[in-house]
């Protein structure tokens, strides 16, 4: 009997995971049409040997002596590099999305949708910060996609990509949604969908469906040591795409906002330093000259905790915000500053397209040879010549550094310009101000380094 029960089980289980198992055959029939494979062709020039060797990378120690002793056929010759890509048709008249870097530097692009008829596109624009680019084809009544909203994506919910993995058109890949609002390295002005769809090369560009058949996203890069899949990838949410192709198909440029800020984000620790109830915001470590932030004074110490009624929950979420508002726009920040909160308002300046911060690491200095002070840190005044070459008239240097300074990440040349937002000016001072504090309490210290500031949360524990 209980063999019996246990068989009828086992046979019914199967049936009810079966039974609650996705099925994406109505979605792909609908959408796949609608999806592109993207080639490229650009020309250059390549070393003549390559060619007569085909089996010998040029990287191979065995290419230096064929080409030291093997006749030189000539100069270099022109060659095609083709690269694929993917996209998806967001008009029916021809237009496309896809990414940036899929048509970048591409002398020629081809277009081939799933009835294999091929047509040349032409670039509307591309912007490289958020990698999307509006290419157009010249062709008419093609399938659309239809777009979703991604703010109502939720984690661990399924999705599909479709594209062209190396160069196998209208491949199928499922998964779930990993995280949202992902921050990539350098990566600024995308919150990134992350996914365990798989995503190999020539998926770039792609769509990322919701199971209503919906894009919610451009699939863009994937993390891997291999160069293969690894399950971890990354898209692009469709309504900043939107966004871009918008102002591409209009303008043929992106604008951007921008305020005039350097900033960091807000640790445990430097939340407890400021007295803010949770890490939240983005530490403003210095302001631009003459800049909107500047202006509306907003100062080195601030914590963004909103800008234009949207919150910042952490620093990433500020150029986003600020880049994704309109230049000349009046908007309203809300500041932590000594305790409390406050707003200022400030007008949205336009981020030139090649704006950069500074870069470099500007002026180095001979730290003092000099005895560690309690705190873990030799100490000197700056000269003269060192104000002038740094631009400060605070501050005092660091030179060897141990213990608590070392567990801190202060680091040997760092110029100490401020405590809990009060200057420091010379070493006597800076050991009074350090000695106003009880032990335990966590103060925020302002650091020069190289030509960047940040703040630097310092315990000042019993032991130090």
């Amino acid at each position: 009997m209980i063999r019996k029960v246990l068989w009828v089980v086992c046979l019914f289980f199967p049936l009810q995971v079966m039974a609650q198992l996705p099925d994406f055959t109505e979605l792909v029939e609908k959408q796949g049409p609608a999806v592109v494979n993207i080639s490229t062709t650009q020309g250059g020039a390549r070393n003549p040997l390559a060619q007569q060797l085909p089996n010998v990378p040029e990287d191979d120690p065995f290419f230096e002596f064929f080409r030291r002793f093997s006749p030189n056929p000539g100069g270099p010759r022109e060659f095609q590099s083709q690269s694929l890509g993917s996209g998806f048709i967001i008009n029916a008249d021809g237009y496309i999305l896809t990414n940036a870097h899929v048509v970048q530097s591409a002398d020629e692009i081809t277009v081939r949708l799933t009835d294999k008829r091929e047509f040349k596109a032409k670039v509307i624009g591309s912007d490289r910060r958020t990698d999307v680019a509006l290419i157009k084809i010249e062709a008419a009544g093609l399938p659309v996609v239809k777009f979703g909203d991604p703010a109502k994506l939720k984690v661990g919910e399924w999705v599909v990509a479709i594209g062209s993995p190396f160069g196998f058109d209208n491949t199928v890949t499922k998964g779930i949604v990993s995280a949202k609002g992902r921050s990539l390295p350098q990566e600024n002005f995308v919150p990134f969908i992350q996914t365990d769809v798989a995503v190999n090369p020539g998926n770039s560009g792609g769509p990322l469906f919701n199971m209503r058949g919906e894009v919610v996203g451009i699939n863009s890069q994937i993390y891997s040591r291999t160069g293969g899949f690894m399950g971890l990838s990354f898209a692009i949410p469709i309504d900043v795409a939107n966004d871009i192709a918008q102002q591409l198909r209009t303008a043929g440029k992106i604008t951007r906002g921008r305020i005039g800020v350097v900033i960091q984000p807000v640790t445990k620790e430097l939340a407890d330093g400021f007295g803010l109830p949770k890490p939240q915001g983005a530490l403003v470590n210095s302001v631009e000259k003459g800049g909107p932030a500047e202006k509306a004074g907003i100062e080195a110490g601030d914590v963004i905790l909103r800008f234009d009624g949207k919150p910042i929950g952490s620093s990433e979420d500020l150029p986003r915000i600020v880049g994704g508002t309109r230049p000349g726009t009046k908007s309203t920040a809300q500041v932590w500053r000594n305790k409390a909160s406050r707003d200022v308002p400030v007008v949205v300046a336009e981020l030139a397209e090649d704006g950069r911060g500074p870069r470099g690491r500007g002026p180095q200095q001979k730290p003092p040879a000099a005895t560690p002070n309690v705190y873990g840190m030799a100490l000197s005044e700056l000269t003269d010549a060192q104000r002038k070459e740094l631009k400060a008239e605070t501050g005092v240097l660091v030179g060897e550094v141990q213990g608590a300074a070392a567990r801190a990440g202060m680091r040997r040349g760092d110029v100490i310009t401020a405590v809990n937002n009060q200057d420091v000016k010379t070493v006597e001072q800076f050991n009074q101000l350090m000695g106003q504090f009880e032990k335990g309490r966590i103060v925020a210290m302002l650091v020069r380094r190289g030509a960047n500031s940040l703040y630097v949360p310092f315990r000042l524990d019993a032991g130090n």
